[in-house]
């Protein structure tokens, strides 16, 4: 099974994340709150795969239109995954499942994206990303 390391700013749904994965026999190698944290333990425990949620500004969302803004701080965190580690596993998810955000986070990198609330989603983009076939 996949070893998942969770990025993700509340810590109820780091948990609620942790359980869903250990139910169906992944392991949590990391959990952190922020993205700075995440370059670092990423390093330290090399994950088969990455959750990170986005964490855009409200401003942004409240008001999503046919572009994202570059400036964007999950935009900048993929990217910099993917500069540390060209190979990196990364899925985002949010509880917004605005075509754009899944349009853009695939077209910088990430290899699924998941939608809140997500125990069939998640555990679907883990086999498909993460696991051996």
């Amino acid at each position: 099974m996949a070893r998942v390391m969770i990025v993700e700013n509340a810590e109820f749904m780091r948990m609620a994340i942790r359980d869903t994965l250990f139910k169906h026999g992944h392991e949590v190698v990391a959990e952190v709150a922020d993205e700075e944290e995440a370059f670092e333990k990423y390093l330290e425990v090399k994950p088969d795969l990455v959750l990170m949620d986005i964490m855009a500004p409200d401003n942004v969302l409240d008001n999503v239109s046919e572009n994202v803004p570059d400036n964007m701080n999950w935009k900048e965190s993929l990217n910099k995954f993917l500069d540390i580690d060209h190979e990196a596993k990364m899925a985002m998810f949010s509880s917004l499942g605005y075509q754009i955000l899944i349009t853009e986070s695939t077209k910088v990198g990430a290899m699924g994206f998941i939608v809140k609330p997500f125990e069939p989603g998640m555990l679907n983009v883990i086999r498909k990303i993460a696991e051996p076939n």
